[in-house]
């Protein structure tokens, strides 16, 4: 296989489980990497191999707590100062991007403030997954990769051959992912209307649409406390559906999740890995993004189009 430029893959310290799949899947070896710690809990990161001259990719999720992300942006800099050609940090779960606007007075708008700290500390492109908006990638002033999950959760979803099969979100914000599903898998949308009475907790939800009799896939970006996916696939049932079912590239999971989809009337629920599971359930079933992340860093050294393996071109 033909390279632009040699190209190396290192990974954060929490998604060195992704980072290791991904090299399997490219054939080739993890980077060497070191971390050292101080008693005061301070960390120094450093290549323990030459990246002069290199494109490197940094494979590092983002989620809390935040050292995660920082240890992404000593990463960053350390590259930077060793003389790497191209940094590309590959961030299968963008995190702190829920505050994507000011939706009321006095507030940060947190994922344009991320975009700005990768890029002051020497990015040259991104390739992140699922993004909570859309419009984060115009918070870059470099190139973003915006990969979708659709292109692994669409072949699954057709294989389990499903009778009276509705694409469903469990919100209104969610709808144009659910139908960009529903028109590729040739089905109906349903959709669910709630109101919140806080973050985090939803005061009253109503089902837009026919459920009865059919086999229902909820579809979300991310599930953080279930409180909204699991009240949503119990009206389901409620409004006469024969199974429901989730997908989800998340698996935030903040307690009392998994408990809540235990005892939830969902059937299984699927996620990728770009982010660890808290807790394990029999109910909760991960599929890899190791192979469609592993595909875009090869196709990014190539110069070669990313867009070309999407299922779906937009959520």
């Amino acid at each position: 296989m033909a390279q632009n430029a040699p190209f190396k893959v290192f990974s954060g310290t929490k998604s060195r489980y992704m980072a290791e799949q991904i090299c399997k899947h490219i054939g080739c070896p993890l980077g060497e990497m070191n971390i050292q710690y101080f008693a005061d809990g301070e960390f120094v990161v450093s290549y323990e191999e030459s990246i002069r001259g290199c494109e490197v990719y940094l494979i590092q999720s983002t989620f809390p707590n935040a050292d995660n992300l920082l240890e992404l942006l000593l990463m960053i800099d350390a590259a930077k100062r060793a003389s790497a050609s191209r940094i590309v940090p590959v961030i299968p779960y963008f995190g702190w991007a829920r505050q994507d606007r000011k939706d009321k007075p006095r507030v940060s708008i947190g994922a344009k403030l991320i975009a700005d700290l990768l890029s002051v500390a020497g990015i040259d492109r991104v390739i992140t997954m699922d993004l909570h908006a859309d419009q984060i990638q115009g918070f870059f002033d470099v190139p973003v990769d915006h990969l979708y999950s659709s292109s692994i959760f669409l072949p699954y979803i057709q294989s389990m051959k499903l009778e009276n099969m509705v694409m469903a979100s469990p919100d209104v914000g969610g709808s144009k992912r659910a139908a960009s599903y529903a028109k590729y898998l040739g089905t109906d949308l349903v959709l669910c209307h709630k109101q919140r009475a806080k973050a985090n907790v939803v005061s009253e939800m109503k089902v837009i649409g026919d459920v009865e009799g059919k086999n229902v896939i909820i579809l979300d970006d991310m599930v953080d406390t279930a409180g909204t996916i699991t009240k949503a696939a119990d009206l389901f049932i409620e409004n006469g559906a024969l199974s429901v079912r989730a997908f989800a590239p998340h698996a935030v999971l903040s307690d009392p999740a998994t408990e809540r989809i235990n005892n939830s009337k969902l059937t299984e629920i699927f996620f990728t890995d770009s982010i660890p599971l808290r807790k394990q359930s029999d109910k909760i079933k991960v599929i890899s993004a190791a192979g469609l992340l592993a595909d875009s860093i090869v196709k990014c050294n190539q110069n070669e189009s990313i867009s070309e393996s999407y299922l779906i071109k937009s959520h």
